[in-house]
């Protein structure tokens, strides 16, 4: 005498691990077919089919037998490919703006490595005391710091940064009008 789809799905869900193989087996193919349906691409019937297998001893224990298992099996699939297309979506309108915010840090990095090259280029042109003076700041010492360093009075630090500040502006100014 052959079991019924019905009384193995209750039996699964009573925890019988036999039944449940049986009943997978009746209907797994079944089962993929619609999820090669629902999704269109074999790959996703292929993953959506594993993942309703992977949750069906969990989803069985709702089964009451009021329906045909096709029926309560079908009703899971569209269930579960609604929520993957629902979390699909939701990753999607995350992820989107993100190729901007990437295509706009490498803006600003690449402008940052040409701003500090041309820095660079730029102290090259200046007196040596300028150039010092301003390769010691820009390492993050304190005006206090470099004046020790270089054995002069902080004011003169700050005279000699604003020089050299002046003295970059022209180069830049020279640069863009030419």
């Amino acid at each position: 005498m052959s079991v019924s789809d019905q009384d193995l799905a209750l039996a699964a869900a009573g925890g019988d691990a036999d039944a449940f193989e049986a009943l997978l087996s009746r209907n797994y193919d079944r089962l993929f077919a619609l999820c090669f349906r629902l999704t269109g691409a074999r790959a996703e019937a292929e993953d959506l089919t594993q993942d309703i297998c992977a949750a069906l001893p969990a989803k069985l224990a709702s089964y009451r037998g009021q329906a045909q298992v096709t029926t309560w099996l079908y009703r899971v699939a569209v269930n579960a490919a609604t929520d993957r297309r629902r979390r699909a979506a939701a990753h999607a309108r995350a992820a989107e703006g993100w190729g901007d915010w990437e295509v706009n840090r490498q803006k600003a990095a690449q402008e940052e490595t040409e701003q500090v090259a041309w820095l660079y280029r730029a102290m090259g042109q200046l007196s040596d005391t300028l150039r010092d003076t301003l390769a010691l700041v820009l390492d993050d010492l304190t005006h206090a710091q470099v004046a020790e360093i270089l054995g002069v009075s902080e004011g003169t630090i700050s005279w000699r940064i604003s020089e050299a500040k002046k003295a970059l502006a022209r180069i830049r100014n020279e640069e863009e009008s030419a």
